[in-house]
């Protein structure tokens, strides 16, 4: 299930409202519709680690945002197959949006990451939500709580904040809004909204999900877009490549609610969204989705980028759990920091040593744009300041530009940066040699070395950074 794609229609569906001026009569309206529960503290102006982070989750539950069990109907209806565990959490996306108004990120976390859950020890990330919840379910029965919808919502605010803090706790970002959709609400929206254009590479037949779909471009809504972005098995990389669907629809949907046809006077789209919205979606109590949708404008416009935290081998044998999907705290901390220019620890950069000369550093350069001939252009440049050339070549799509030194020799890693515009992270890799820097250019460098300042970065990447297991949409945008 997609719960990046439902939330943020819920929010991109406000903004359009608010941005044509459209439905300003509809706007408090359609607030009011939404379900809300209080799983976070406040949120200040500026939160303290450079951004705004958004989890969104998607649930396969049973029931819907007040509690209530969907009826037999519309449990047959979403049968897109067999279900990978009632309220385990199919879908996890933090959106990161940075303090100074920079590109957004929408980052992906597969949902068999072994990380440790608090208070429960090591286990798969979907699982932490229902252990939770599970918990809180027995002590409110003890308590006398027997209305059953009262248990489902007040159960499920603690599965939230389970949740919450153990992505707090793997990523080092402060969660600071939460939303969650279920099954119900990904047929509903869909359906609203006419569907989506995908592209599939190769058919596929998974009886599992239900996913039976040609090759080709093809427009999905309900039950066969619910099968779409469920699938992992019969899929290369399993649940990497699903998350890839996951990203490539929510693209879809966003342009989508964003060419404004959908919501143009007269349409009854916006009813059935609200409908639909009001059944599905939980948000964290206090969020002016309004207000938050206006600073959201530019979201479609190249300013995000889907990612995925990095990840070791997908077929990680645990003790209790099966195979998961191996990851490093530090590692992923690392990367979340870096996507807003921040450092994972808190220790300052040592000074320059003004008396390297740039003869005595090698650096290598490593093109993870797809433009071609990048990093020879790159090399040359460095080389023309004085810098050893090093090796060059290819490696892993990746969306922000870094430069790696070896421990203990971060100031040269800072002279390179420096000479690239200073605007790139700087980090340790333990495996460098002495003397070396490796230069990995993403998609937003545009320093020396590029044409005409820009590094040919499209508008909106999909190739998630740092997974060595995952595909990326073709050239006619088809994935797996």
């Amino acid at each position: 299930m997609l719960a990046g794609a439902k939330v943020a229609l819920t929010v991109l569906s406000v903004l359009v409202l608010a941005a044509t001026g459209y439905y300003w009569g509809r706007i408090e309206e359609f607030r009011a519709s939404l379900t809300t529960a209080d799983v976070i503290g406040g949120l200040e102006e500026r939160p303290a680690d450079g951004a705004v982070d958004i989890l969104m989750v998607g649930m396969d539950s049973r029931t819907d945002a007040r509690g209530n069990p969907l009826s037999d109907e519309q449990l047959r209806m979403l049968s897109a197959g067999v279900s990978d565990g009632e309220l385990n959490t199919d879908t996890l996306i933090m959106i990161r949006i940075p303090n100074d108004g920079g590109k957004a990120y929408a980052v992906s976390m597969p949902r068999d990451s072994y990380v440790d859950i608090p208070g429960y020890g090591e286990h798969k990330i979907n699982s932490a939500y229902l252990r939770a919840k599970n918990d809180a379910m027995e002590r409110l029965e003890e308590e006398g709580v027997t209305d059953d919808a009262d248990l489902q919502v007040r159960s499920n605010r603690d599965g939230a904040k389970k949740l919450i803090a153990t992505v707090e706790q793997l990523t080092g970002a402060t969660i600071d809004r939460y939303a969650e959709v279920n099954l119900l609400g990904f047929y509903d929206i869909t359906k609203a909204i006419g569907g989506i254009e995908v592209c599939l590479k190769a058919p596929v037949d998974d009886w599992r999900s239900g996913a039976r779909f040609p090759a080709g471009k093809q427009n999905l809504s309900g039950v066969a877009a619910l099968a779409f972005v469920r699938q992992r098995h019969g899929l290369p990389n399993g649940d990497l490549d699903r998350i890839v669907r996951q990203q490539v629809f929510l693209n879809g949907m966003a342009k989508k609610v964003f060419s404004q046809d959908l919501l143009a006077p007269g349409s009854d789209t916006l009813d059935r969204l609200q409908d639909a919205i009001g059944k599905s979606v939980v948000l964290s109590k206090d969020w002016n989705v309004v207000e938050f949708a206006q600073d959201m404008m530019d979201l479609t416009g190249g300013k995000m980028s889907f990612q995925t935290i990095p990840v070791g081998t997908p077929d990680l044998d645990t003790p209790e759990d099966g195979s998961a999907v191996e990851v490093d705290p530090d590692e992923v901390q690392e990367f979340v920091a870096g996507l807003v220019g921040t450092k994972a620890t808190s220790s300052p950069a040592p000074p320059d040593d003004s008396s390297t000369s740039p003869s005595q550093i090698t650096v290598n350069v490593r093109n993870a744009t797809g433009q071609t001939g990048l990093a020879d252009s790159v090399a040359s440049s460095l080389a023309d300041e004085g810098f050893t050339r090093g090796e060059v070549g290819n490696a892993q799509a990746r969306e922000r530009t870094v430069v790696r030194h070896a421990a203990g020799e971060q100031a040269l890693g800072q002279q390179v940066a420096e000479s690239l515009g200073g605007s790139v992270l700087v980090e340790r890799d333990e495996n460098l040699a002495e003397g070396s820097v490796t230069v990995l250019l993403g998609s937003d460098f545009s320093g020396p070395g590029t044409n005409n300042g820009f590094a040919a970065k499209p508008l909106l990447r999909l190739d998630p950074a740092r997974t060595a297991q995952q595909d990326q949409p073709d050239a006619n945008g088809c994935v797996n």
